[in-house]
């Protein structure tokens, strides 16, 4: 019980670095996602070789080159600050690739045909193209959200107290170094499953509106 104590803790650190990491790959995964598809190539090329990059880095690498690199000769910032800025940054690059399976996924003719009516090209993409494509790249927004949250653990790795760091110094101060990871993965799974759940609601709620 006390190490379970311990552990929901740990809990809340845990959840913020994922959402705070997954809202930033959001936001910055659209603007990638649109450079790539930019008619200019420079623009596409750029954003390509950027998405390599992010996804290319092990996770745990980029939180050591921003924490102990950046984090100690440019800007000081915190191990917490530094574990969402690292992981934002590699969300992006995972969900810029989701976004675009997504965009892809929508027929040209829908392109067409919103130019054939007039529309914007701001219009078609936020009234047209973007709500199929979100149909399309949400289980895989999903899914990356589930390995988000255990990929938190390696924030551990810098010192931000989260469900890892918590069960692994746990581990190192009692005689039962087993318990404590136990624990810690049924957090993981109880934290993962409701998302999936929400998913796949918000997802049959998209297909009926979308399918009208």
């Amino acid at each position: 019980m006390s190490i379970l104590l311990a552990l929901l803790y740990g809990i809340p650190v845990t959840v913020g670095v994922t959402a705070c990491s997954f809202l930033i790959g959001m936001v910055l995964a659209a603007f990638l996602a649109l450079g790539v598809r930019s008619r200019h190539s420079a623009l596409g090329a750029l954003s390509r070789a950027t998405i390599d990059v992010l996804r290319g880095i092990p996770p745990v690498v980029f939180l050591f080159i921003i924490f102990f690199g950046i984090g100690n000769q440019l800007l000081r910032m915190n191990p917490f600050t530094a574990a969402v800025i690292g992981l934002g940054l590699i969300s992006a690059g995972h969900l810029a690739e989701i976004y675009r399976g997504g965009l892809s996924a929508v027929h040209k003719g829908q392109y067409e045909a919103s130019s054939a009516l007039g529309l914007t090209g701001a219009d078609t993409m936020g009234r047209i193209i973007a709500p199929q494509a979100f149909r399309v790249a949400l289980p895989g927004m999903t899914t990356y959200a589930i390995s988000l949250i255990k990929d938190s653990s390696i924030v551990s790795t810098i010192g931000v107290a989260e469900i890892m760091f918590i069960a692994n110094q746990s581990a190192r101060s009692g005689a039962d170094g087993l318990t404590p990871f136990l624990i810690a993965a049924a957090i993981y799974i109880l934290l993962g499953t409701p998302l999936a759940w929400a998913a796949r609601s918000v997802e049959a709620k998209l297909h009926v509106r979308i399918s009208r």
